[in-house]
């Protein structure tokens, strides 16, 4: 098995669990090439091309691919079977480790890497942010995560990757930050690819819109932003990249999509909401 810190091995990352057709070769840590497209509905049709002529762009043959990435999910329903199909499939054809990575993830990671980028060091070093990434559900879900990131290269996930009503995933963070107001971060960025997701959520001046009460539930109040963020597929390439250096790859044949559900209580939640607008 290749290392990916070897200069001749690539990895080559896709993602289709959105509307966004993403894929993306990094090599060591680094960014080699990338393409984005919006082709919802279509991804099954372009993604076979879109990664032939990225490969013929960066000059990067099959023969120097290490890694086959992929972004898992959640998502999409149909979205997520085609990337995941497609990896798995070359993955078995040229002999390559597969290694599989939440969308959730990338998209949150993909931020905080172009934040870091963008922002001024004193900023960036002014302390620890939670990034929140969320993918419309319909219905009044969200897929979504949470995760902590630092200057110093801290990255950390602080909540699984799931399907939540909104008004209780943002409880739950409150709730969370109520309980050891010590640990509120600087900044919670809430992503969604076109702002409109979170707009529903927070808000004027980035607060969340959810009524809380008590001074720590407006401590948190105040640290939230919003952005517009699309999930880019180098993320999901560099992210597979930190998996295979420690040793993790998945199984090729096992190998299946995240497509997460809700909790036992929130889907009863749900129902009987379901039930009670009839």
């Amino acid at each position: 098995m290749g290392s990916s810190s070897d200069k001749k091995f690539a990895t080559l990352a896709l993602d289709t669990s959105t509307a966004m057709l993403a894929v993306a070769i990094t090599r060591g840590g680094e960014i080699v090439g990338r393409s984005q497209s919006l082709a919802e509905r279509n991804h099954s049709v372009y993604v076979s091309s879109r990664m032939k002529e990225l490969m013929e762009e960066c000059a990067v043959p099959a023969a120097d691919i290490g890694i086959v990435a992929v972004g898992q999910g959640p998502g999409s329903y149909t979205g997520v079977r085609i990337a995941v199909t497609a990896a798995k499939t070359l993955a078995w054809i040229w002999g390559k480790p597969l290694v599989g990575v939440s969308s959730l993830e990338a998209m949150a990671y993909g931020f905080w890497r172009e934040r870091l980028a963008t922002a001024s060091a004193a900023r960036a070093d002014a302390g620890k942010v939670w990034i929140v990434p969320l993918m419309d559900a319909r219905r009044g879900q969200a897929y979504c995560a949470c995760f902590s990131a630092a200057a110093d290269g801290e990255w950390r996930r602080e909540e699984a990757d799931g399907i939540r009503l909104f008004e209780n995933w943002f409880e739950s963070l409150e709730e969370r930050l109520a309980a050891d107001p010590g640990q509120t971060p600087r900044e919670i960025w809430f992503l969604s690819e076109t702002g409109e997701l979170t707009a529903k959520l927070l808000g004027g001046e980035g607060r969340i819109a959810v009524a809380s009460q008590g001074a720590s539930a407006s401590a948190v109040r105040s640290v939230c932003r919003e952005a517009a963020w699309l999930l880019d597929a180098a993320a999901v390439g560099l992210l597979a990249e930190r998996r295979f250096l420690r040793g993790e790859a998945d199984d090729v044949h096992g190998f299946a999509p995240n497509y997460t559900q809700l909790t036992e209580a929130e889907a009863k939640l749900n129902a009987a909401r379901t039930e009670s607008a009839r």
